[in-house]
């Protein structure tokens, strides 16, 4: 795995989970802004995915199993679009708290996609 690419994805995560956490202590849904944020997150982790993918084709493999990665490489890509989903059912600050709660969760995978490759 590239290292720059997961230590990226997990901070832009924590950063979307501080900014959607300040908007649920403002007592605010999620705004378009918001999406464009988680819309930049999910496409960092498409792009993990899709490196992750080529690494195993090429025949490179994670310390942990192959099979572990690469559910952890699809939850980490299903993580924010989730939230974001969830985020547009309660519009209210709750829907903030959630697209948070998937960053902190998405930073999370970012750690744990790490240790099972061999970080």
């Amino acid at each position: 795995m590239l290292d720059a690419l997961t230590l990226v994805t997990a901070v832009a995560a924590l950063l979307l989970a501080a900014w959607c956490g300040w908007a649920a202590y403002r007592d605010q849904p999620t705004k378009d802004w918001h999406f464009i944020g988680m819309a930049v997150v999910s496409v960092l982790a498409l792009i993990q995915l899709v490196v992750g993918i080529v690494q195993l084709a090429r025949g490179e493999e994670p310390d942990q199993g192959t099979t572990i990665f690469v559910a952890y490489l699809l939850g980490a890509f299903a993580c924010v679009p989730a939230a974001g989903f969830m985020s547009l059912a309660e519009r209210t600050r709750w829907g903030s708290a959630t697209v948070a709660a998937g960053g902190v969760v998405l930073a999370v995978l970012e750690v744990r996609l790490y240790d099972i490759w061999g970080g």
